[in-house]
């Protein structure tokens, strides 16, 4: 038993090399085996479903319910997430290339906040994780439903040939409702009973080998997507490493504005910048023919996010440090 705990403590202690390490193996199997990419497309959707039942597992229904009250943290994370980034994404969007395959994908993944692994580099960074782990269903809830009113203003018209409803609510069962009821379930199975509380204990423990899981699977699915279209996909880089950026300052003056503490200053810092590429590449694969290339575009922001994360918990502890009084 003392094995598999210190295994576990050993990856959570470890989790960006690790993630990054799952990277480069998918970015290998992608290139040498390019063939398994649409196989592996269907492994997507379970793998996601599963790291969200853990994460929400990690959430009493309580602790939802009393970060509801936590009005100034909360509204931050609303104000950054859902007014501030469109800002930012609509200045964005005007100098972004022509092409609407491009365009569509950096929407969809800079318009949803992130819920799995900015938990995990917020923390790192000194950020205060549990209030922010306590809001994730929330976030996750109110993207899904915003996300198509911001495509509808900023696509307009052309959005009607481009997105459908039905993939969006797919995954707002899958990703959404499925993985958190069961994970309420499991709460109240472990409330009551030992063997739930073991089955949840359990489960918790299954957080990274899940991240490295998806991780791995989504790059290794999309790479052979690259093919020929690289100069494309490298087009958006600048865009996403500039909104890292301007949200790292965004997110500084924010939480000032609100007067938060520095814990809580720096999750909601990471919270604006991170964005929800893991979640939303089922709606980019759910895109009709001709779109293929918005998946490559959504994982490309994951790959630089990550990079931008371990420059991120170096910067943003010197942006907001400890000593400044509020």
């Amino acid at each position: 038993m003392a094995r598999p705990v210190r295994l576990v403590a050993w990856m959570e202690h470890r989790q960006v090399p690790i993630y990054l390490a799952a990277m480069v193996v998918g970015g290998v199997v992608g290139f040498a085996a390019p063939g398994s990419g649409s196989s592996l497309e269907h492994a997507i959707n379970p793998a996601l479903a599963g790291l969200l039942y853990v994460t929400f597992l990690q959430v009493p229904a309580a602790d939802l319910l009393r970060s509801l009250k936590d009005g100034r943290f909360v509204g931050a994370a609303l104000v950054i997430n859902f007014v501030i980034v469109p800002i930012v994404v609509a200045a964005v969007f005007l100098l972004l290339p022509a092409d609407q395959t491009i365009r569509v994908g950096v929407l969809l993944v800079l318009l949803t906040p992130c819920v799995d692994y900015v938990i995990v580099f917020s923390g790192i960074a000194g950020g205060n994780s549990e209030r922010l782990l306590a809001s994730t269903p929330l976030l996750l809830i109110l993207q899904m439903a915003l996300l198509p009113v911001f495509l509808v203003l900023f696509m307009g018209s052309d959005l009607a040939d481009i997105v459908e409803v039905g993939p969006f609510l797919h995954a707002f069962l899958i990703l959404i409702v499925i993985p958190l009821t069961l994970a309420w379930l499991t709460q109240a199975w472990a409330a009551r009973a030992r063997s739930g509380r073991l089955v949840a204990a359990g489960a918790s423990t299954l957080m990274v080998p899940l991240m490295v899981a998806v991780l791995a699977v989504v790059v290794a699915s999309q790479i052979p997507k690259l093919d020929n279209n690289l100069t494309d996909v490298a087009s958006v880089i600048p865009f996403y490493v500039a909104f890292l950026i301007i949200m790292a300052f965004a997110g500084t003056l924010l939480s000032r504005l609100f007067r938060l503490d520095v814990p809580a200053s720096r999750a909601i810092t990471f919270s604006g910048a991170t964005r929800n590429s893991l979640v939303v590449l089922p709606l980019a694969l759910a895109l009709p023919a001709g779109y293929e290339l918005a998946a490559a575009v959504v994982v490309t922001q994951t790959l630089v996010e990550i990079i931008g994360m371990v420059a991120y918990i170096r910067i943003i502890p010197r942006l907001l440090p400890n000593a400044v009084n509020r």
